[in-house]
């Protein structure tokens, strides 16, 4: 069961709402995201892109305008290198059409997951000396590619890193951590941080790949008139940057709010092809669009063809559609390689769930599997469905192409910081790399065992950290709802990591009537009143076989039987606690609330 904790921040929030024109609900739900005052909140509801940051104050920025001016008015050979997920795909096109719009002889080239695996690599550096390129620019990654880094300066070529990922860093014999940053003429890194104080040099450094791609360009973009289009340029790329934040998992906070805010509106308005034929074959084309769009809709599409294919495939969508029919065609690919990598993980996520069930040892607080035969490009989520089903963090490994090695992908929890615990176990791993929540891995597999125990032995997890935990905005029974106040709500969108969606408690309410509709068995509608008569409709997303097989143990088949008969049961005793978020459900043009459940408490049973 969920641990549920309400929000006890304090504000004069009927002060911050009359200046702000918003209800005092709204100015409450806003200050339990961390937003301050008055001005915050403006910022929060109305912030534009005059409100982000000056692109130079990012570590690096200098000597990568300089240096990336320079080789474009020598005429150059500049080759961009990103990532095969959807930051390294849309950070590579934020850069390819910058730079060429600034009239850059420019290339870009994104790894293959299976053969290259994450990033920049020596083979790559070697192919482009063969290929005559003067300067790489990476995007998504770089900053732990020391060892092709290192190669390009041998080669006599020029490197430019753009990431965001963690620092590498080395632990002294005094105790004492070191930054092992790569070779190259310039990095910008918005986790860089001040040699003596460990302090983040930037104010925010929370930005995907592609965000940081797009400031760069916005520099390049001052004062030179080689692009007298340059600010529709940067407004138009916009919307690969919330692409690329939301599929990211950034935290919807600050500069990312705004970026992803004002891109998700830009997708809408889009000049490119390949994104309007990608909206069309998706049937999100003229839809408002918020982070669940971009997340688990146009997302997964991009996605797919570095897992099943090669993410070359989505970059030649946005980069060289020669016309309408060519890029729904190519739309349609990505959108049919996305059904196929369901399958593929639906698959792989019930052998995984069983080798956890049938484990005989205890249950290891930081899971992690090895599936034989499954493909190493969906192990990072398969990795967070284990996450989501358990509390706890988790790693899934598959067989490498190389030999003898193997591959896998974490998942982490709030409370555990992953690359931490990943570095603590570098001498098992040939590469390894990622941040606080997600983290990548080749080792071999002889090591397999003594990560999983090592990586257990140094958790510093209890379990009680590893309870799911429900961060509640408030009590809020359902009868104080009101449509507009349900409508306001739609202000705090986009809606996802660091900005979720508001969460309501409600005592006491009684179950009348349990439905489950549909054909897949995966939603559950109850009927539920509260003490004065109020009724209102409540759907929980969930097995609904399961969820009827757990209420009978507690409830009874019969009482069951009862409230699944078609029949509202005026006087059921069964009631729960609920938590939820309010939404307005249409049905044949009538409106009405609708209880979206996150959890249920069941009380009384009948």
């Amino acid at each position: 069961m969920a641990k549920w904790m309400v929000a006890a921040k304090r504000a004069d929030f009927d002060a911050i709402a009359g200046e702000c024109g918003i209800s005092p609900v709204l100015a409450r739900l806003i200050r339990n995201r961390n937003v301050i005052g008055a001005g915050q909140t403006r910022r929060y509801l109305c912030g534009t892109v005059e409100d982000l940051r000056d692109p130079f104050l990012l570590p690096g920025m200098d000597d990568a305008v300089r240096i990336l001016g320079d080789r474009i008015a020598q005429g150059k050979k500049i080759r961009i290198i990103g990532d095969y997920d959807v930051d390294g795909i849309c950070s590579a096109y934020v850069l390819w059409r910058g730079l060429t719009a600034l009239g850059a002889d420019v290339d870009s080239v994104l790894p293959d997951r299976v053969t290259d695996g994450y990033g920049l690599n020596v083979r790559m550096i070697r192919q482009a000396a063969a290929d005559g390129v003067d300067t790489i620019v990476t995007c998504d990654n770089g900053i732990a590619a020391t060892d092709a880094l290192r190669e390009a300066a041998m080669l006599g070529m020029t490197a430019v890193v753009t990431d965001h990922h963690e620092i590498p860093y080395r632990t002294l014999e005094d105790g004492r951590t070191v930054c092992c940053l790569p070779q190259a003429a310039a990095i910008v890194e918005p986790k860089m941080k001040a040699a003596d104080t460990g302090k983040n040099l930037y104010p925010f450094p929370d930005l995907c790949g592609a965000a940081v791609a797009w400031k760069l360009i916005c520099g390049l973009h001052r004062g030179n008139a080689q692009d007298p289009q340059s600010g529709e340029t940067e407004k138009q790329l916009l919307a690969f940057v919330a692409l690329a934040t939301v599929c990211d998992v950034m935290p919807l906070q600050d500069e990312n709010r705004i970026l992803t805010r004002c891109g998700l509106k830009m997708i809408r308005e889009t000049d490119n092809m390949g994104l309007r034929a990608l909206l069309e074959t998706t049937g999100l084309s003229g839809r408002e669009l918020t982070g669940y769009h971009a997340g688990f809709i146009l997302g997964p599409c991009l996605n797919a063809s570095g897992r099943l294919d090669s993410a070359e495939r989505a970059l030649r969508l946005f980069r060289d559609s020669s016309g309408m029919e060519d890029a729904m065609r190519t739309a349609q690919e990505l959108r049919d390689l996305n059904e196929s990598r369901k399958g593929l993980t639906s698959e792989g996520l019930d052998k995984a769930v069983a080798a956890v069930e049938e484990s005989p040892a205890p249950r290891d607080r930081i899971l992690v599997v090895m599936l034989q035969g499954c493909r190493e490009s969906i192990c990072g989520i398969i990795a967070g469905r284990l996450r989501e089903k358990y509390s706890r963090p988790a790693f899934v490994f598959a067989d490498s192409a190389e030999d003898g090695m193997i591959k896998g992908s974490g998942r982490s929890v709030e409370q555990y910081d992953m690359y931490e615990g990943m570095s603590r176990c570098a001498d098992l791993f040939e590469r390894f790399g990622g941040h606080r929540m997600a983290g990548g891995i080749t080792m071999k597999a002889a090591n397999l065992d003594a990560f999983r125990k090592r990586v257990n032995a140094d958790c510093r997890l209890s379990e009680e950290d590893l309870e799911e935990v429900l961060h509640l905005d408030m009590e809020l029974p359902p009868r104080c709802l009101t449509e507009a106040l349900t409508e306001e709500m739609s202000l705090l969108e986009p809606c996802g990591t660091g900005n979720e969606k508001p969460l309501f408690g409600c005592r006491d309410m009684k179950i009348t009537q349990i439905r489950t509709p549909g054909t897949k068995g995966n939603i559950v509608k109850l009927t539920v009143e509260d003490g004065a008569g109020g009724r209102w409709q409540a759907v929980r997303f969930t097995d609904a076989a399961s969820f009827l097989s757990a209420l009978k143990e507690k409830a009874g088949t019969e009482t069951v039987r009862r409230l699944t008969g078609g029949i509202r049961q005026e006087n059921s005793a069964l009631k729960a606690d609920l938590c939820y978020y309010p939404e307005i459900n249409t049905w044949n043009g009538v409106k009405s609330i609708q209880m979206v459940l996150r959890d249920i408490r069941w009380k009384d049973a009948g």
